[in-house]
């Protein structure tokens, strides 16, 4: 089919290159022009593996990159939007890039000649596509079907999430649109579910509350054992784990304390169901805790920390999970800035790929070093903020370190 997809960041990149891998034809706009010449260069600057080869693959065969929309050709099929959105002050969802994104299109779907299907893919509140965003296109004469499509992927894992996904969910009310969905995912081997608009943007949100919910929980327990003592947290998660009913799934990394989840997802849609349950009037209790127990972590770690405040100390990690360079509300920002207000001034920090994109979001006064060894030369205590697996068996190279391990990996 040929396919437009609007906005190239972490989820429309997966989606662009996705479907040309399953032999698409596919367009691809994003807003942001240096984003744009970086890719038709080829450059990649996400860290993900398989992206820059996929790119490399397809660019300039059946992946072509926009520098105006006005190169959509009205024959295009469908069109996914997967621009940003990022939560207001309030904590409700921001739509204006998904409006953003449809105004820039409106010229192309009031074509006659166009009758392909609007397929949202952005992340949006239980209720959004049917009272806001249909009625927005309605109201300027657009009639295409529009389908809610929720994507499932995992920073460090979206090549592999994207194509082999254990589910696929597609939220509709006009079978027509259906026809298009099956044919756009026809060699994805894997269910499709069809929906209402309303629970296919449910569904996304329930996964991610479920797991923000495990690791607040997982965190809450720890604080819990470390209170009471003599409970060794790491083999307590570790024998949780070994009960037959988690088989052999990832999920077991949410049920495993840490510093708190951080990331777009899991902050984001969190926040988002707190604003939306209470604007239904539902107090969301659950989730009030579950993202008290979060924001309470970086306090937790760096109150073990009993150094004086004019010694070295070091951190490593600075993502906000392992196998990505994405360091949005990663604990390492939360940790750093109780450091910095309790007066400690000599921060050594490492990560084997976060340096620079952290860098570039935090102005934070660390000394950055290129490697965990130098974090460890230079810092008597030092912490492991993300769980990297450079960083396993570290406090054996350096048994005079006082290691506080915010991951319980050691």
């Amino acid at each position: 089919m040929k396919i437009t997809v609007m906005g190239l960041g972490f989820v429309g990149l997966t989606t662009a290159l996705g479907l040309a891998e399953k032999g698409h034809t596919v367009l691809g706009y994003d807003a942001n022009a240096a984003k744009t010449a970086e890719l038709s260069s080829g450059k990649v600057s996400l860290y993900e593996p398989n992206l820059t080869e996929a790119l490399s693959r397809h660019l300039g065969r059946n992946f072509n990159i926009l520098t105006s929309l006005r190169e959509t050709a009205a024959d295009i099929q469908a069109i996914f939007i997967c621009v940003g959105t990022p939560c207001g002050d309030d904590g409700a969802v921001d739509l204006r890039y998904v409006f953003s994104a449809l105004d820039m299109l409106e010229p192309t779907l009031r074509q006659d000649s166009f009758n392909g299907v609007i397929i949202i893919k952005s992340t949006v509140p239980p209720g959004t596509t049917k009272t806001k965003i249909i009625p927005y296109l309605r109201e300027k004469k657009i009639n295409a079907p529009v389908v809610n499509n929720p994507e499932f992927l995992r920073e460090g894992y979206c090549w592999e999430d994207f194509i082999n996904p254990d589910r696929i969910v597609c939220g509709t009310e006009e079978p027509a649109a259906m026809n298009v969905m099956n044919t756009i995912y026809k060699d994805f081997n894997t269910p499709i579910v069809v929906t209402s608009l309303n629970t296919a943007e449910f569904v996304k949100y329930l996964s991610n509350n479920m797991l923000a919910n495990m690791v607040s929980f997982s965190n809450e327990m720890s604080m819990i054992a470390n209170a009471i003592g003599d409970i060794s947290v790491k083999q307590a998660f570790e024998t949780l784990h070994l009960d037959r009913r988690w088989g052999k799934a990832g999920m077991k990394h949410y049920v495993y304390p840490g510093c708190g989840f951080g990331g777009y997802c899991l902050p984001k849609d969190l926040e988002a169901m707190i604003a939306q349950a209470k604007s239904y009037g539902i107090t969301p209790d659950l989730l009030e805790s579950v993202q008290t127990v979060n924001q309470s972590m970086a306090s937790f770690f760096v109150n073990q920390v009993t150094a004086d405040v004019s010694e070295n100390i070091g951190i490593l990690g600075l993502s906000f999970k392992p196998k990505s360079n994405d360091v949005r509300s990663t604990p390492a920002a939360g940790i750093i800035s109780s450091l910095l207000n309790k007066g400690y001034k000599s921060l050594f920090v490492y990560d084997p790929e976060a340096k620079i994109t952290f860098r570039k979001e935090f102005s934070f006064p660390v000394h950055y070093c290129e490697s965990a060894d130098e974090v460890c030369e230079k810092a008597k205590t030092v912490m492991i903020v993300t769980a990297w697996p450079q960083f396993k068996g570290i406090d054996k190279r350096w048994p005079d370190v006082k290691f506080i391990d915010g991951r319980y990996m050691l």
